[in-house]
């Protein structure tokens, strides 16, 4: 894979990017998932609040499901059911990532920003530099 991005662009332009397109990601995940019913109770259509009890939980939980799943796809190197044509691993990635932007978006969370923001301080980090990753007790992963 070609990384030259990095060099191509400044930190502030992709930082502007990633921000952009985070915020537009979480738009429309959070819409969409809010035109398809799943931010109302099913039983009498009201607006679920995002400050429900147990509901944040519940919704990270949704988030693990979709990764488990893409593990197993990778584990048994399956293609997805419903886009057969793509890799079981890519598909729940982005159904993992679809769950992520939709909770950020019902809580007013700009997800896209910490993205960005992360990305810039890890970028910083010693234990991220591959010289200390190699050394003993480095991060191999």
């Amino acid at each position: 894979m070609d990384h030259s991005y990095k060099h191509a662009i400044t930190t502030q332009t992709y930082s502007t990017l990633i921000k952009t397109a985070g915020k537009n990601l979480q738009h429309v995940c959070h819409g969409l998932s809010r035109e398809s019913g799943w931010w109302n109770d099913p039983k009498t259509g009201a607006p679920i609040d995002p400050k429900t009890p147990f509901l944040v939980p519940a919704k990270l939980m949704l988030c693990v499901t979709e990764l488990s799943e893409a593990c197993e796809g990778d584990r048994k190197g399956l293609p997805d059911d419903k886009l057969p044509h793509r890799p079981m691993l890519e598909v729940e990635l982005a159904d993992a990532i679809i769950r992520c932007f939709d909770l950020g978006g019902a809580l007013g969370f700009d997800v896209g920003g910490a993205i960005a923001e992360k990305l810039a301080f890890n970028a910083q980090r010693a234990d991220h530099k591959p010289e200390n990753r190699a050394q003993a007790g480095g991060k191999a992963y």
